[in-house]
């Protein structure tokens, strides 16, 4: 048997940051990642709360929680509360300032918008360095979008012309142009953001990029570039790249692969490895033993026959994305532990007719019943020791309301520090006596 103080079920970011955490207040903590985490598909910035349960546009997320508190009781941010949703967002963003990517905000704490790769603007709190972030006057003389000749996931004529259809924008040129680097895909095969994250790693490639950017914008412009700098490191090279044209750049995640996304990701699995803790990687959790209402081990498909003994675990599996929920025809269930929902089973009211109308799908909102604590329920009782985060709880809508960052981040570090602040009762049969 292998014995840790922390086990840590999934490693998207509700995971690694309970993970961190706990790794980082001593506590001897192992990671199990079945594989690619929701961060590949990521845009990188992360949302607060952009929207009430009711459709109501949310500007300032902090002075909209008691109203989300009043419309939603039973939301992940309630049983976090205020407070603790402040400070884990503070300490996240301490944490990947240390990591080599700082993440802001606006000085009035009110959301900000981000260009997407559809030219559509999204309302969201925290972003990287190079995301510009909006707020109603466009403070440049001109946008350039750019992108790369072979690469299909990127359209600067789409961004170009929804762009320019949005209100702000409506006085301010919008042109698109396309770069023909030096090196070309063969035959019918296209440019993916990992694929030119490597050509433009090639100095006659980088050269040739840099060039032509001077060439096709100047100072007062913004230039907006699909991410597809880096693996890992791109805001290296885009400071890099900054410093040798002068130019005022703008990320935009476009289709998976996210590199944007990615940096989070590796960032923060550096982190965890540099602070000690052990990753299980490409492992998955098949199953638990539980003893008195606490999970006593878990089995994985790669121990085979030893067992990984915890005294607390965290899991954060995420949704039906990540399988951390299963959508059957009757039910929808938590695959692993059988824990307890909290869903509407009347199946006529899973959904809204309209994919995307004015309502939230009621589906999105179910999830694992929890306590105060962030404890869910298995067989009607609580699991002393175990704690959920993340995409994984009920009571909210990541899509609809714009809060999917935020929920993670202040669950997961919710979860991780009442783990540490709650006693952990020890039964033995003396006790029951």
């Amino acid at each position: 048997m292998i014995h840790y103080d922390t086990a840590v079920i999934g490693s998207g970011i509700a995971g690694l940051t309970a993970a961190i955490y706990s790794q980082s207040h001593g506590q001897r903590t192992v990671l199990i990642s079945q594989g690619q985490s929701a961060m590949h598909f990521a845009s990188g910035s992360f949302d607060v709360l952009s929207r009430l349960p009711d459709g109501a546009p949310v500007s300032h997320p902090f002075k909209s929680m008691p109203t989300l508190f009043q419309l939603r009781p039973t939301h992940p941010y309630h049983r976090v509360g205020i407070e603790t949703i402040r400070a884990s967002l503070t300490w996240f963003s301490e944490m990947m300032a240390g990591c080599g990517i700082p993440l802001t905000h606006q000085a009035d704490e009110a959301n900000h918008f981000r260009i997407t790769a559809l030219g559509t603007l999204k309302s969201t709190w925290l972003s990287q360095p190079y995301v510009y972030q909006h707020r109603c006057e466009v403070p440049f003389k001109r946008i350039v979008v750019i992108s790369v000749k072979g690469y299909r996931d990127f359209s600067p004529q789409m961004i170009r012309d929804n762009l320019s259809l949005h209100p702000d924008f409506a006085n301010t040129p919008i042109v698109s142009q396309f770069i023909t680097l030096p090196v070309r895909p063969n035959g019918t095969h296209n440019w993916r953001a990992l694929d030119l994250a490597h050509q433009l790693r090639i100095e006659a490639n980088w050269q040739h990029w840099c060039e032509q950017l001077n060439h096709f914008a100047n100072a007062d412009d913004l230039v907006v570039l699909p991410a597809i700098l880096g693996n890992g490191d791109g805001l290296i090279q885009l400071s890099e790249l900054h410093k040798i044209t002068g130019l005022t750049f703008n990320e935009v995640a476009a289709m998976p692969p996210s590199l944007l996304g990615i940096r989070i990701e590796e960032a923060l699995l550096r982190e965890f490895r540099r602070l000690g803790g052990t990753l299980l990687r490409g492992d998955s959790v098949t199953n638990g033993e539980f003893h008195y209402n606490k999970l006593v081990n878990l089995s994985t498909a790669h121990l085979g026959s030893t067992k990984l003994h915890a005294k607390r675990f965290i899991m954060a599996t995420g949704s039906y994305f990540s399988q951390g929920l299963k959508a059957e025809y009757h039910q929808i269930r938590e695959p692993i532990f059988e824990l307890e929902m909290d869903t509407n089973y009347q199946q006529g009211n899973w959904y809204q007719p309209r994919f995307a109308g004015n309502q939230a799908h009621p589906f999105v909102a179910f999830g694992v019943k929890t306590d105060a604590q962030l404890r869910p329920y298995r067989q009607g009782k609580v699991v002393s020791n175990l704690y959920c985060c993340g995409a994984m709880l009920a009571n909210y809508d990541p899509v609809f309301e714009g809060c999917g960052g935020g929920v993670t981040i202040a669950t997961a570090f919710h979860a991780a520090r009442q783990m540490l602040l709650t006693p952990q009762a020890t039964h033995t049969s003396e006790a029951i006596l």
